[in-house]
């Protein structure tokens, strides 16, 4: 066999073995342009408000969504339902250990353990952390033109938050909170 030979097959072999290759990356959230907002709700009303996130990132293999990691900040928790000069009352009972506890636990993390799904449709497994207790949770996730967004429902009382449950507590009619609240993402990330 000739060196000629030998070169082209070379070069054949790793052309035709190109499709196999694959392309990972991650991909940073961007901060400042996150988007995550809460509201809860009690028997006679609601609370709703803002977090800011901390630090995130997707993982993807050939532009499929195989992981990720996100922090929020839930010491910057802002309840936005209220006037300014009212909102602090509320605020401080949600950071308080009654709630969040984020003297203690500034921080919670999603980490996603599993994706199904493909063309920016999926269904998401993940581990959730919040006041240092992890928790499955699985939810859908869109990603268009490098944003991501989801709707979750969090069941507050699997992380220890049971102030005013009627789940846990009797007697409390009107004064009682849902154990479930909602956060809304939107998460604009890198190329």
């Amino acid at each position: 066999m000739n060196l000629g030979v030998i070169k082209i097959t070379t070069l054949l072999f790793f052309f035709t073995s190109l499709p196999f290759i694959t392309a990972k990356a991650e991909k940073k959230v961007q901060i400042q342009e996150a988007t995550v907002t809460w509201k809860a709700y009690k028997v006679i009303g609601f609370h709703e408000g803002t977090v800011n996130l901390k630090e995130g990132h997707f993982t993807f293999d050939n532009d499929q969504l195989t992981g990720g990691t996100i922090t929020m900040d839930i010491a910057s928790l802002v309840v936005t339902d209220l006037p300014v000069d009212k909102r602090g009352r509320v605020e401080d009972h949600l950071k308080s250990d009654d709630f969040f506890s984020t003297e203690t636990y500034p921080t919670s993390t999603l980490q996603i353990t599993n994706v199904k799904g493909e063309k920016g449709k999926y269904l998401v497994t993940g581990d959730l952390t919040i006041k240092n207790i992890t928790n499955p949770i699985t939810f859908n996730l869109n990603i268009v033109d490098n944003v991501a967004t989801t709707a979750l429902k969090i069941d507050r009382t699997k992380f220890d938050i049971k102030f005013r449950s009627a789940s846990f507590f009797d007697g409390l009619k009107n004064r009682a909170i849902d154990n479930e609240f909602d956060i809304n993402v939107s998460l604009k990330f890198g190329n």
